[in-house]
C-alpha cells in the first residue's frame, strides 16, 4: 500500500486550519451552508458563494431578504457548527458586491475570497476586523497591482488564491492563453510564490485542476501553502447542486467538458461547462430568446447605474448564466434550462460521496475508491 503523506495545517491571519484545503465557492447555489459547514467540520475552510444568494435564501426561508441579510445568514449558518467558514464574492457581480461584503463581515466570516475581476477596493468597504481578505489572481502582475491599490487602505492580502486555467466556471485567462505551457499551474506558482514572499510573506493557495491527495502533496512541496478545490466538492451529498447536475458530473467524459466563449458568459470571461448542459445547447443553436430578468451580472451604463447585460438584449454571443445556474441549483428548474459548470477533471468523478469521505481521501487518511 502506498505511503500517504500527512498534510500540514494552514495559518491565515492568525487562524490555524487543521487541513490546508479550501473548498471552492461554487455559484450559483452549489456552495451554500450545508457544504461549507461540512468542510469546516472536517478541518478545511468551507466557503459559500454569494452569487444570487438573496433569491436562494428567500426561497429556502419563504421570507424575502436582501443581499446583505442573505450573506449574513448563510455565513452564520456555515459557521454555526464550528470550524472555519467564509464566502466567495465575485467582482463581476458589481451591483451586489458591497452588500455581500458587509453581510459577510458582520457575520464574522473567517475569509472573503474574491475574484472574477480584481477586488481593488475590497479593504475599503468597511472595517475588516478578524476576517481574512483573499483575492484570486492568475499572475504576478495581478498580485502586484492588488497590493499597490490596497496600500491606500494600509492593508495587504491575508492570503491569495492562485487560480490556473483548469478551474471551473469563469477563468482569469483569455481563450488563447488557456492551453499555453507557461500558464500551467505548476509554472505559474514559482514566480507568484516569490512575489508573495517579497510582498510580505503572503500565503499562496493554488487552485485549478487539483484532484487527488498526491496532487495536494505535490503542490505543497513546490511551495504552495494550501489548495482550493471546487469540482471535487460539487458531487458530494452536502452540495446544493441539483440531483441532475450531480449526475451529469458523474456521467460526463473528458470530451464533454468545454470552454464556452461564443456564445459565452456575459462577463466576457471564458467559462468551462459540460457541453450537454441544456442552456448551452440552446445557446449554441441560437434557440433562446433573451430571458435575462435577474440582473446579477450587470455592467454600468453611461449614468453609472448597473443596468446593462449583453445577454439581456441578445443571446447570439452570450447566454444568461444567472438563470442557467439558478436552475442547476434547483431554482425555477421547471421553467428554465440548467447550465452545468465544472473543472477540467470532472470526468474523473464516478460517484457521489459525503464530504467526510472525500476529506478522508484528500487528507490521506483513507484510500481513494473513485
Amino acid at each position: 500500500m502506498q505511503q500517504r503523506t500527512t498534510l500540514p495545517g494552514l495559518t491565515i491571519k492568525g487562524k490555524r486550519l487543521p487541513v490546508p484545503i479550501v473548498q471552492g465557492g461554487m455559484g450559483v447555489g452549489v456552495s451554500l451552508s450545508p457544504l461549507a459547514s461540512a468542510v469546516a467540520a472536517e478541518g478545511g475552510l468551507g466557503i459559500v458563494s454569494s452569487a444570487c444568494i438573496d433569491r436562494l435564501v428567500s426561497k429556502r426561508t419563504g421570507k424575502k431578504v436582501d443581499t446583505y441579510a442573505a450573506a449574513y445568514e448563510e455565513v452564520s449558518l456555515a459557521k454555526a457548527k464550528g470550524g472555519f467558514a467564509g464566502i466567495n464574492i465575485m467582482c463581476a457581480l458589481g451591483r451586489d458586491y458591497e452588500a455581500s461584503v458587509r453581510g459577510a463581515l458582520d457575520a464574522g466570516a473567517d475569509a472573503i475570497i474574491s475574484g472574477a475581476g480584481l477586488p481593488l477596493s475590497l479593504p475599503g468597504i468597511q472595517p475588516v476586523k478578524d476576517t481574512a481578505l483573499i483575492p484570486i489572481v492568475s499572475s504576478v502582475r495581478a498580485l502586484e497591482l492588488i497590493c499597490k491599490k490596497w496600500e491606500r487602505f494600509k492593508y495587504r492580502p491575508d492570503a491569495i488564491v492562485l487560480e490556473g486555467p483548469l478551474a471551473g466556471g469563469h477563468l482569469g485567462f483569455r481563450l488563447e492563453q488557456i492551453d499555453l505551457v507557461e500558464n500551467r499551474l505548476e509554472n505559474l506558482l514559482p514566480p507568484v510564490k516569490e512575489a508573495a514572499i517579497r510582498l510580505g510573506n503572503i500565503p499562496v493557495i493554488v487552485a485549478g485542476g487539483i484532484y487527488t491527495h498526491e496532487d495536494i502533496v505535490r503542490f505543497l512541496k513546490m511551495g504552495a501553502d494550501g489548495v482550493q478545490m471546487g469540482t471535487r466538492f460539487l458531487a458530494t451529498e452536502e452540495s446544493s447542486a441539483s440531483a441532475e447536475y450531480k449526475q451529469s458530473v458523474v456521467n460526463c467524459t473528458e470530451e464533454d467538458i468545454v470552454v464556452a466563449h461564443d456564445p459565452g458568459s456575459p462577463c466576457g470571461l471564458p467559462f468551462r461547462v459540460i457541453k450537454q448542459s441544456p442552456m448551452y445547447v440552446s445557446a449554441q443553436q441560437h434557440l433562446r430568446k433573451p430571458k435575462c430578468d435577474k440582473g446579477y451580472v450587470l455592467l454600468k451604463d453611461n449614468e453609472g447605474k448597473y443596468s446593462r447585460c449583453p445577454a439581456k438584449e441578445s443571446n447570439l454571443h452570450h447566454f444568461c448564466i444567472c438563470n442557467g445556474l439558478l436552475s442547476s441549483a434547483g431554482y425555477n428548474r421547471d421553467v428554465e434550462e440548467p447550465l452545468y459548470t465544472v473543472g477540467t477533471n470532472a470526468n474523473r468523478i464516478k460517484r457521489i460521496v459525503s464530504v467526510a469521505e472525500l476529506m478522508g481521501e484528500l487528507t490521506g487518511k483513507a484510500v481513494a475508491t473513485a
